[in-house]
């Protein structure tokens, strides 16, 4: 199994421009925002607690995931993973158009990351390794922490 950092480096290889980096920190965020939104608009085969439906079943394999790459990394996405649930509920309970909204959301998020990839010269890291779509919102937690001075 590849390091955290072995994989933060692979990642960041495609994504040396400014402009793409620009990118990257409005899209990615936006693109996980409303994939965790729509995941949770999948109707539940059983009347459950508001908190549990498939968006936070999913993120549960999400954070699995990140917990076998990186304790401090996990720690971060337990936090992003309650803000990106958190927001999704505010949404839906402002309007009864969510899941419009969040398709729209999610195409125009994909539309820039492939206009920054198109500027960068460089396919997407996850035509390679589909794994790197989970590992874009890491690379963007990495700079975060290294600004903090917290290590992963």
């Amino acid at each position: 199994m590849r390091s955290i950092s072995t994989w933060l480096n692979e990642y960041g290889e495609s994504h040396q421009n400014a402009t793409n980096k620009l990118i990257h920190w409005i899209c990615v965020p936006l693109i996980m925002f409303s994939i965790v939104g729509l995941i949770g608009q999948i109707p539940f085969p059983f009347h459950a607690p508001v908190w549990l439906n498939w968006a936070t079943i999913s993120i549960v394999f999400v954070l699995l995931f990140y917990l076998r790459l990186s304790f401090p990394i996990f720690l971060g996405f337990v936090l992003i993973a309650y803000l990106l649930l958190w927001g999704n509920y505010v949404l839906d309970q402002r309007t009864e158009h969510t899941a419009l909204i969040l398709v729209v959301v999610f195409v125009l998020a994909w539309i820039g990351q492939f206009i920054g990839h198109k500027i960068e010269g460089k396919k997407p890291s996850f035509f390679k390794d589909l794994q790197f779509l989970l590992i874009g919102p890491a690379w963007l937690l990495s700079f975060i922490y290294r600004s903090l001075g917290i290590k992963y």
